[in-house]
């Protein structure tokens, strides 16, 4: 196998301290979120003194200082145990990038340190029952009515939003402009007129608050917009490929806890006299697999790389995130299928991850939409 060179000694230990505390205030806790649709709001604290949340921010809003690899370490070993429930990702390198490259320097001394403390939890309210992948679809109005701006509209699927505090809002200030009439706001979950609707119940991804949001005559200060009015599309364009970026390492990682937990079953599980393991189809299939998500890793990496020298094009991001979540895909419905009948039982972690990767190819853009931006860039 090829070593990975990417990370530091200093990585390294926060990756064991990052095992550590999952291990210990999540892992044995997972199958109850389940069950219940939401992580306890006490991990996003426990995380935030862990140094686990927005820990690239800068030191003077409360932050390490950090660069992308810790927030890469956090993402790597979260998906390694398969706890899916936890949206520290996206609160972390999504909605904070937001905050500190287009927030008011007054914005961002009022929320940053409560994201890296954990005090404030945070989702991005993009997509609408009618608008996916297509951002320009947008229904969501904000009219600006004196000193304040009036939302109206309504967004789901939104990730973290059952247990948010602090919500961007993707709105049209100008819906005749098309994408050049959006802009983007910071609204505080307890504004009057701001309602969350039922946690959405999916086929995978059961730990994941999952929520509607509704948004009826919400009035948030000007203040509160993000930048300048007109430019969220393009704040949006900018964002993406760190956020396509965060899939693919996620997904690289469930692919790779998924092939080791195989390995483990098939040499332990027996079928006409010998491990499963031992037969040809087995260990071609294991072979196969093995070589393709190497082939993914040492992309991924590449793209990391990449990143840390802010060098990750946007064709590339979508590369990244098309190729890497479908041999997640590929990869879970080969391990399902060589873990046998037990392969679909919900208590053995390859189901569970199995159903949670499915998402993967549809969210932070659709693997088509990935394609388009590909096909375009040639």
């Amino acid at each position: 196998m090829i070593p990975r060179t990417l990370f530091s000694s200093e990585h390294e230990l926060f990756r064991e301290s990052v095992r550590t505390f999952l291990e210990k205030h999540a892992a044995p806790f997972h199958a109850q979120w389940e069950k219940q649709g939401y992580i306890d709001r006490s991990l996003w604290s426990r995380a935030g003194e862990a140094g686990m949340l927005c820990s690239h921010l800068p030191e003077e809003y409360g932050g390490l200082g950090a660069d992308f690899l810790y927030s890469a370490v956090v993402i790597e070993e979260i998906s390694r145990l398969g706890l899916t429930g936890i949206g520290f990702s996206l609160h972390s390198d999504i909605v904070a990038p937001y905050i500190l490259h287009y927030g008011s320097e007054a914005l961002k001394h009022k929320y940053l340190p409560k994201l890296i403390s954990g005090e404030s939890v945070t989702a991005i309210a993009m997509t609408e029952p009618g608008a996916g992948s297509d951002l320009q679809g947008v229904k969501t109005t904000a009219v600006l009515d004196g000193d304040e701006y009036v939302i109206n509209g309504s967004k789901t699927f939104i990730t973290n939003g059952f247990l948010a505090d602090l919500v961007i809002v993707v709105a049209k200030t100008d819906p005749k402009a098309g994408a050049k009439g959006t802009s983007l706001f910071l609204v505080e979950a307890d504004t009057p007129g701001f309602d969350k609707g039922k946690r959405l119940e999916k086929v995978g991804m059961k730990a994941q608050d999952t929520s509607e949001l509704f948004f009826q005559n919400v009035r948030v200060p000007k203040e509160n917009l993000l930048g300048q009015v007109g430019m969220g599309f393009a704040y949006l364009m900018q964002e993406l490929p760190q956020e396509r970026l965060t899939v693919a390492i996620g997904a690289l990682s469930s692919a790779e806890a998924a092939l080791q937990w195989t390995l483990e079953y098939t040499r332990e599980r027996k079928a006409f006299g010998k491990a499963i393991a031992d037969f040809q189809n087995t260990r071609f299939k294991l072979a196969e697999m093995a070589t393709e998500i190497q082939i993914g890793r040492v992309f991924v990496d590449k793209c990391m790389a990449l990143h840390l020298e802010g060098k990750l094009d946007v064709p590339t991001a979508a590369m990244a995130k098309y190729w890497a979540t479908d041999l997640q895909c590929k990869v879970l419905d080969e391990c399902v299928q060589l873990h046998g009948g037990y392969g679909f039982m919900w208590e053995y972690p390859i189901a569970r991850a199995w159903a949670d990767a499915r998402v993967q190819r549809i969210y932070a853009g659709t693997n088509e939409i990935m394609k388009e931006i590909i096909a375009r860039a040639l």
